[in-house]
């Protein structure tokens, strides 16, 4: 027994010490360090000067230059003369968040549920688009709803459309293209997060003398809330900022607040073109956390 002792003793003795509070503190901070600086040099710093740009003087040009003023009078003078292309962009984004979840939300079901052996091919199809450029497909849709395609013939033979009826140049065919290209932004979270259910849930729904609907209702749309949730901001965010497909698929009628940024940025109106950058940001973080905290996932920010 006292050899046990003494060998016991002997290895706490050769144990090492455990790592001071400070070292394991400082190994943490360099490893934060590499994504610390490069969302302070690709994200923050841009962030403070696009807000600094915003309160530019707006009588300055490129060949003069521009001077800070503070000119917060920016922010209401751009609000009042793009009031409209802005309203227009979030129900542009509204409309193709609706849209991408009725049918996003059946299609991620299918693969996650019932899809079997096809699961991998679905979901290679599912991302396929993502291998050919945004502006092709976008130009693919031009094509495709221009009025002498096989869209518009084919409506027209079904008497959907008028003999002078079109779909390209109008709000169907933007909210459209945005619909399509924002798709699986909202299929792949959905996928993700009906993925993870339970199959035994549903098996003991059908047990308990639940339909298909009231077991959807109480059991998979509950638990797949996180993947709408994510789907959702997913897509509403980028489709409020588009402007290729207006600028394809639609008119200046149909414009969206990124085609006038865009085109201010391109004219050197820095100061207007930044003010409604910064507004545009601030409104969708305003709605996104309202959105959050009423669907009751504020864990997700």
């Amino acid at each position: 027994m006292s050899a046990v002792g003494q060998l016991g003793a002997t290895t706490a003795t050769a144990a090492p010490p455990p790592e001071p509070k400070s070292g394991r503190r400082l190994t943490a901070y360099l490893l934060l360090l590499p994504g610390g600086l490069f969302l302070l040099l690709f994200f923050v710093v841009p962030l403070v000067t696009l807000l600094a740009a915003s309160l530019y003087d707006p009588n300055g040009s490129i060949e003069n230059g521009f001077s800070m003023t503070w000119h917060w009078q920016n922010f209401i003078d751009t609000m009042a003369d793009y009031a409209r292309p802005f309203g227009r962009s979030l129900w542009y984004a509204l409309l193709t968040t609706a849209f991408c979840l009725l049918l996003g939300y059946p299609l991620a079901y299918a693969i996650a549920i019932k899809s079997g052996r096809w699961k991998n091919l679905m979901l290679a199809l599912v991302i396929a688009p993502f291998f050919t450029s945004f502006l092709i497909r976008t130009l693919s849709w031009k094509l495709l709803l221009s009025d002498n395609g096989f869209v518009v013939d084919a409506l027209k033979w079904l008497h959907i459309l008028g003999p002078d009826g079109r779909l390209l140049a109008t709000t169907s065919a933007v909210v459209t293209g945005l619909t399509y290209n924002f798709l699986p932004f909202m299929v792949l979270p959905l996928y993700a997060s009906l993925e993870r259910i339970d199959k035994r849930l549903l098996e003991a729904g059908g047990d308990l003398f639940a339909g298909p609907f009231t077991t959807f209702r109480k059991i998979t749309l509950p638990l797949s809330m996180p993947g709408v949730i994510a789907g959702t901001l997913l897509t509403f965010i980028p489709a409020a900022g588009d402007y290729i497909n207006a600028q394809l698929l639609g008119t200046p009628k149909q414009r969206m607040i990124g085609n006038d940024i865009q085109r201010l940025f391109a004219a050197g109106a820095y100061p207007t073109a930044a003010a409604l950058s910064v507004t545009l940001m601030a409104a969708i973080v305003v709605l996104v956390l309202i959105y959050i905290r009423r669907a009751g996932t504020e864990d997700l920010v």
